[in-house]
C-alpha cells in the first residue's frame, strides 16, 4: 500500500510508484517536428537519442532501429490525424527496481504527440525579452549535452521568466560563460561574425544549432564560429536568437536595455524553410 494525496491506496493504482524516470530522472528524451507525414531531422534525432542511451548505460534493444522509432512515432501521429504538422515526444526510461543501482538496465518507451498550427518555419517579429538566470548553474560535463528528464534549472528558470515579465532566461555556467537559454540553443552576431557556444560549454548538442550552423556558412559575409560568449559580449552584441526544432529561429529583441536586429534571423528562416522545401 502506498500513500496517495492523503488516500492510502495499493500500488497498483499508480504506474509512478517504480518509475524510474520519476524517482530519479533515469531517462532521456527527443523532442521531434513532423510535418506532411515526415519527421524532419529524423537521423539527426536518432543518433542523438542512442548516444544519450549509451551515456548513461541504457541497453538500447536490438529493434531500436532508425525505421522502427520513426515508424512509431507517426503511426501515433497518423492515429491522432495530425500528420500534417505536430511536434512528438519520446521518452526512454530505464525499466522498474533497484534504487540508485538499478537492478538492469533495459527500457520502454513512450511517445506523445500534439498538434502544430503552421507547417513552415515562421518568424517571430514581435518583442522578445530576455535576461540572466544567476539562481543556478549548468555544468561543462557530458550529461549537460544531452536530453535527460532532468531539467529542473529549465522548470525554475521558466518559473523566474515568468515572474519576471521575461520572454526566456540565458543560463550560464559555473566558469559564468553564457551556455544556452532556458528551451533551446543561443547564437550571437556580432559585425560580421556569427558565434554560438561550444558544446564543451555544457550547451545541448542541439539538433536545429547544426542546421543553423550548416546554413549560415552559407551567407556571404558571415563568419561562422563556435566560441566562449561572456554575458559582456552579449550588450555589444547586433543581433541575438534562439533555435530549436519547434520554433527553428527565435530573435531576441531585448537584452537588458539594449535592442537587437533581426536580419540575420529573418534570412536564415528563408534558408530553412528553402532547404525543407516548407516554402
Amino acid at each position: 500500500m502506498i500513500n496517495f494525496n492523503g488516500a492510502i491506496v495499493s500500488e497498483d493504482t499508480n504506474i509512478l510508484v517504480q518509475n524510474r524516470g520519476f524517482l530519479y530522472g533515469d531517462a532521456v528524451f527527443e523532442t521531434v517536428k513532423i510535418v506532411n507525414g515526415k519527421i524532419l531531422f529524423l537521423e539527426d534525432h536518432y543518433f542523438r537519442l542512442m548516444s544519450s542511451m549509451r551515456v548513461i548505460r541504457m541497453e538500447i534493444p536490438m529493434d531500436f532501429t532508425m525505421e522502427y522509432l520513426e515508424d512509431q512515432i507517426l503511426s501515433l501521429v497518423k492515429n491522432n490525424k495530425i500528420e500534417s504538422s505536430s511536434r512528438a515526444r519520446i521518452t526512454v526510461c530505464r525499466n522498474d527496481g533497484g534504487y540508485y543501482l538499478p537492478q538492469n538496465n533495459s527500457v520502454s518507451f513512450l511517445i506523445q504527440a500534439t498538434p502544430l498550427e503552421n507547417t513552415a518555419y515562421s518568424l517571430n517579429e514581435g518583442e522578445y525579452e530576455v535576461d540572466l538566470f544567476k539562481d543556478f548553474y549548468v555544468t561543462k560535463q557530458l550529461l549537460s549535452s544531452i536530453k535527460t528528464t532532468n531539467r529542473l534549472i529549465n522548470v525554475t528558470g521558466s518559473i523566474y521568466a515568468n515572474e519576471n515579465g521575461l520572454d526566456n532566461c540565458i543560463l550560464l555556467n559555473e566558469t559564468k560563460n553564457v551556455v544556452e537559454v532556458l528551451q533551446g540553443n543561443i547564437f550571437m552576431l556580432k559585425g560580421n561574425r556569427l558565434i554560438t557556444p561550444p558544446v564543451s560549454e555544457g550547451c545541448l548538442n542541439g539538433v536545429m544549432r547544426k542546421q543553423i550552423l550548416g546554413l549560415a556558412k552559407k551567407i556571404n559575409g558571415i563568419e561562422v564560429a563556435e566560441e566562449t560568449i561572456s554575458p559582456f559580449d552579449l550588450q555589444k552584441a547586433d543581433e541575438l536568437f534562439v533555435t530549436n526544432v519547434i520554433k527553428g529561429v527565435q530573435p531576441i529583441t531585448k537584452y537588458r536595455k539594449k535592442e537587437f536586429s533581426i536580419e540575420v534571423s529573418k534570412t536564415l528562416v528563408a534558408k530553412l524553410n528553402e532547404t525543407l522545401n516548407l516554402v
